[in-house]
């Protein structure tokens, strides 16, 4: 590679470098990868938002569908299937082709939707994980004010925060560029050029929208389910007590029902746990590469970003092996059974 001697960034000459855009000064250089590589990234990509989209797809329809699926906790693991089949749908693709090429050719105002729609599912992701924990104290720490408290109004104001607030947050800070805001000389000269989009923030906008987004979520999820923890350790203990006192059937059905909320609660905090797993990594990084001079390689963000969107695709995983209902849902769906007349009513469990 030779690079002129004229100063000027949008003069200088490079020669034996591809470029997104190669009749354009200051154009993003392009990704020069084996095809074999290419192959094998797409290949990895495509499956993984073929899992995404066909699982979460299974779960809105088996949701949406059964009738006796249809309580608090399952309408907002359904909202949350809906934002991981967006996810799949809408960002995950794109993400592909520039995480593959490392180049953008949608333009600067498509550019902005994707990271805006992006930061805004992920977001979106991580609330409705919140209230479904929120949801889950209560049935399990306070069941006799469950019904009073986590009401209609209460899941549509929890399904509405958990949608509106992200979205204004993330299309308002990516289109009024306050991410950017602080570093712009750094993003203007190092960062930006034609056919690129990347997702740059400066270092008082990372730490906003990384503690917005996730560290205060985390922390708020983390402390519930260590206090239902708690809880269901020493509802277990009593139900034992109890066991070994009485042998009535009323109380096996209280036992069993007590028993389901805390396999509901353990399967939901698994959820949780993978959630936190899977982007933990990328906002740690996301938030400390400001402050260290953007050093962090691109190839290991953006790598760190598809660990994260793993998550979408590990959720409908995690509800076929841990929810029973599920299971009996998706032989019902695949056998065809779901196009019968009143498979709506079909029972999945027992009450």
């Amino acid at each position: 590679m030779s690079i002129s001697n004229d100063t000027d960034y949008n003069n200088i000459v490079f020669t034996g470098t591809h470029y997104c855009y190669e009749s354009l000064r200051g154009s993003c250089e392009r990704l020069s990868r084996p095809l074999s590589i290419q192959f094998l990234m797409f290949l990895f990509m495509g499956f993984t938002i073929l899992v995404t989209v066909s699982g979460n797809l299974l779960v809105i329809t088996s949701i949406a569908h059964f009738k006796q699926l249809h309580t608090s906790t399952n309408y907002l693991i359904l909202s949350l299937a809906v934002c991981d089949f967006l996810l799949g749908v809408f960002v995950m693709p794109c993400s592909a082709v520039r995480s593959v090429l490392g180049c953008w050719y949608l333009g600067d105002f498509m550019c902005k939707i994707h990271t805006s729609t992006d930061i805004m599912l992920s977001t979106s992701s991580i609330f409705h994980l919140s209230f479904i924990s929120i949801d889950r104290y209560f049935a399990v720490c306070n069941p006799l004010m469950y019904r009073s408290i986590i009401n209609s109004v209460t899941i549509l104001i929890m399904l509405t925060t958990s949608w509106v607030i992200p979205a204004i947050f993330a299309y308002g800070m990516i289109f009024s560029e306050l991410n950017v805001r602080g570093s712009e000389e750094f993003f203007e000269v190092h960062v930006k050029c034609i056919g690129g989009c990347p997702v740059f923030f400066s270092r008082a906008s990372a730490v906003v929208a990384s503690t917005f987004s996730f560290f205060i979520p985390g922390l708020i999820i983390l402390t519930i389910y260590l206090k239902i923890y708690l809880v269901a350790r020493g509802q277990a203990r009593s139900i034992k007590d109890l066991a070994q006192q009485f042998r009535m059937g009323g109380e096996n059905e209280s036992r069993a029902s007590r028993q389901r909320e805390r396999r509901g609660a353990s399967t939901l905090a698994i959820v949780v746990g993978v959630f936190l797993t899977c982007w933990t990594p990328f906002f740690l990084c996301n938030i400390i590469d400001p402050f260290i001079g953007y050093s962090i390689p691109p190839v290991l963000v953006d790598a760190l970003v598809w660990f994260g969107y793993l998550n979408s695709a590990f959720n409908p995983v995690v509800y076929a092996f841990f929810y029973s209902w599920f299971k009996k849902a998706l032989k019902i769906i695949i056998c065809g059974e779901i196009f019968h007349r009143g498979s709506c009513r079909m029972q999945l469990y027992t009450e």
